[in-house]
């Protein structure tokens, strides 16, 4: 706030304005002015006004002065402060993107995520983000290359933390592939209704059990308009499982009588959730294994549940192969070339076998690529789960292929102005 011949220049602009107008102040406001012109300025009239004032007003008005000069150098300060160095070469953004938080339901269950669209003329294509089993909220670094490239492309992202996590309701204890699928889907349907998007160009992306989920959405919602797998085995669980679990073991260095005794351990606990097995002999062969110092990495307990109240149990009878069948939507399945995790080569023969009962199917097998698309990750840290949620994409090839095949298809357009330079 400034003082400008005498009186004050906004006066509204401190909330000292309203002490300042009330009429028995007014000589307070006088002595201000005074003070404000400068003792080469100061004229014998304003010397016998100020001689006048009671001492009280007096102190009162120094105690205003002091406070309306405290609060003019705080706002001048603010106001000159340098702009960031930065600034003086940044452009603005081609792309442009809002983020919105957004719930929906799927029956009793509340689920919540965030919109990220992209601010174009038209309604956006958008992907829904379905979850890898290890990291089931929206903040994961798995998922940030989503967010930060399709946007660009004209597309807009959803991702939403999963049923019993982050803020969404529901446990995850409850529910089984199909109804986390259906989660997706009753993402799918408030999308629709959103003035934003494109409801006849929804589609999913997911990685490795996401990659099941996109696949199987896409297969019980005929509204979706394409899927994306990223590391989806064309495998049942229990084998996918088993492969992993084997190579996990030769990653510590354990040798192959022990990978052996650990992938019997894991198929004796299945074939009992399967009803194929009694439950005392599979009992007995996890027994003679729990003492091993390779257990905690097998992904077992020292124990297991009834098949009908065990989760693993509903699993393991998922068949990507039967789902693949209802899938009539555009899809595109990727594989790492290195991933210890899924068994990729068999998975990728056997929908280049299957390729001519399943046209609309892609499949890709990206060179050097792990399990999350990563290329230069240690063994090691690939296979702990304390680095799970740190893991995400760095491979050219699998960004440029999905890019390129969401183009391909009509979902991704490129809103740039290009000019020809001479």
């Amino acid at each position: 706030m400034k003082l400008l011949n005498g009186r004050l220049a906004s006066p509204t602009a401190s909330p000292l304005h309203l002490h300042w107008r009330r009429p028995e102040n007014q000589t307070v406001l006088n002595l201000i002015a005074i003070s404000s012109k400068g003792a080469n300025r100061v004229t014998q009239a304003d010397i016998s006004t100020a001689k006048t004032l009671p001492r009280a007003v007096i102190l009162s008005g120094i105690a205003l002065a002091l406070t309306a000069a405290l609060t003019f150098a705080i706002e001048a300060q603010a106001q000159e402060k340098p702009p960031s160095p930065a600034a003086l070469w940044s452009a603005p953004a081609t792309a442009s993107v809002s983020a919105s938080e957004l719930q929906f339901n799927n029956g009793q269950t509340t689920l919540s995520g965030t919109l990220y669209a992209p601010q174009l003329p038209g309604k956006a294509p958008t992907v829904i983000v379905l979850h890898a089993a290890s990291v089931p909220t929206r903040d994961q670094a798995l998922y940030r290359h989503l967010i930060q490239a399709l946007p660009a492309l004209g597309i807009a992202v959803f991702v939403y933390d999963r049923r019993g996590s982050g803020k969404s309701g529901g446990m995850l204890a409850d529910s089984d592939y199909d109804v986390l699928a259906d989660d997706g889907i009753a993402a799918q349907r408030m999308l629709a209704r959103d003035a934003r998007i494109d409801p006849r160009r929804i589609g999913f992306w997911g990685l490795s059990q996401g990659g099941w989920l996109s696949l199987l959405a896409a297969a019980r919602s005929p509204e979706t308009a394409f899927a994306i797998a990223i590391s989806a085995p064309m495998t049942t669980p229990d084998v996918q499982m088993n492969f992993a679990v084997a190579n996990i073991l030769r990653i510590k260095g354990y040798p192959e009588a022990d990978v052996e005794m650990a992938v019997a351990a894991r198929t004796a606990v299945d074939e009992y959730e399967r009803g194929r097995l009694g439950r005392a002999t599979a009992q007995a062969r996890l027994d003679a294994v729990v003492d091993k110092p390779w257990f905690d990495l097998a992904y077992l307990d020292k124990t297991f549940e009834d098949p009908g109240k065990s989760r693993w149990a509903k699993e393991i009878r998922h068949d990507p192969l039967k789902t693949l069948d209802a899938v009539h939507a555009p899809a595109l399945v990727i594989y790492g070339a290195k991933d210890p995790w899924v068994p990729a080569k068999l998975s990728a023969d056997i929908l280049h076998k299957n390729a001519a009962q399943h046209p609309n199917i892609d499949t890709a097998v990206i060179a050097g690529a792990d399990h999350d698309m990563m290329l230069s990750a240690p063994l090691e840290f690939q296979i702990d789960p304390k680095a799970f949620s740190t893991q995400a994409p760095d491979a050219p090839e699998y960004f440029s292929l999905m890019a390129a095949w969401l183009t391909a298809k009509g979902f991704a357009r490129v809103p740039l102005s290009i000019a020809t330079v001479h």
